[in-house]
């Protein structure tokens, strides 16, 4: 047995929102932090033996005592008039050493999800994620979206600082590919009936492969979170970390050659429809200070 529920809520065509880690952890900082300040309660989970490597052993005392599994769970609240529905997984199952959910326990998973949904009367799935884009760092991230039908695409574009996918300019290579399993599970949501819509905040290009997270793409993603439920959400909750953030892109930053910041800069008023120099050149600069503070025994940021 895969799935375990605690309980069995009372709810009403609840929506469901759904995060995964990813590139700057955007979608699952945003999904989180929305079960967070709305005090969602545990109800379920898929028990994590089958999808996943523990995360550690558990010692007492010197007798193994437990193993730690990457945690998958359902929450839920009611917001209003409307009942939500939240899964939070700590990690992507994936197969052949990938990143990201590929393979048939990725489709097992992507099922579960939808099957807790669907017993519990939910038609509408919002996943979210990265948008990877070539921005400036302290521009706003805008959130990109892509839905599974023409009525959920309608009413997303009323939702501000939203721009549909193929809206972003001129046909981006990888564009129409959503990865991992917030593409897979709207793919099979689709497939059996239920409409959703994928979320991503927007990350500068040069910042994709950063180790840390951007807060500040998934505040954008939250923002829209509220305005699909209706209501004000306090979202200072996340000051403290885009700060901490801001300040480590802000040290890459001021270290770009002139030449290179002046081109960077020019981000802040024209859109690119495609990567440039500056991508390739912004990351090298972000590998060597890592390896910088790996050689001298320092600590990198995190």
């Amino acid at each position: 047995m895969t799935l375990r529920l605690y309980q069995r809520p009372e709810l009403q065509n609840p929506l469901m929102f759904v995060g995964w880690p990813g590139i700057g952890n955007i979608g699952i900082i945003a999904v989180n932090t929305l079960k967070e300040i709305l005090r969602a309660k545990a109800f379920g989970e898929i028990e994590s033996l089958h999808f996943f490597y523990p995360k550690r052993v558990v010692i007492e005392e010197g007798l193994l005592v437990d193993l730690e599994f990457p945690s998958s769970k359902f929450f839920y609240r009611r917001v209003g008039e409307k009942d939500v529905l939240f899964f939070i997984g700590e990690e992507q199952p994936s197969e052949g050493g990938r990143m990201y959910a590929r393979g048939e326990k990725a489709y097992q998973m992507a099922n579960l999800v939808l099957d807790v949904a669907s017993e519990f009367g939910c038609r509408r799935i919002y996943t979210s994620g990265a948008c990877v884009s070539p921005i400036h760092h302290q521009m706003k991230p805008r959130v990109c979206a892509v839905a599974t039908s023409e009525k959920v695409l309608q009413e997303v574009k009323q939702y501000s600082n939203t721009i549909v996918m193929s809206e972003l300019g001129e046909r981006r290579e990888g564009e129409g590919i959503i990865t991992g399993l917030n593409g897979l599970l709207l793919g099979i949501a689709k497939s059996r009936g239920m409409e959703g819509a994928c979320l991503m905040g927007e990350i500068p290009d040069w910042l994709s492969g950063a180790t840390f997270p951007y807060p500040k793409a998934s505040r954008s993603v939250l923002e829209v979170f509220a305005q699909i439920l209706g209501i004000e959400i306090d979202l200072r909750i996340l000051d403290e970390s885009e700060r901490q953030v801001e300040e480590i892109v802000e040290s890459f930053y001021v270290k770009f050659p002139k030449e290179m910041k002046e081109e960077y800069d020019q981000r802040k008023t024209i859109f690119q429809a495609r990567p440039g120099t500056i991508t390739i050149q912004a990351q090298i600069y972000i590998d060597e200070q890592y390896k910088k503070g790996s050689e001298e025994g320092g600590e990198t940021p995190s």
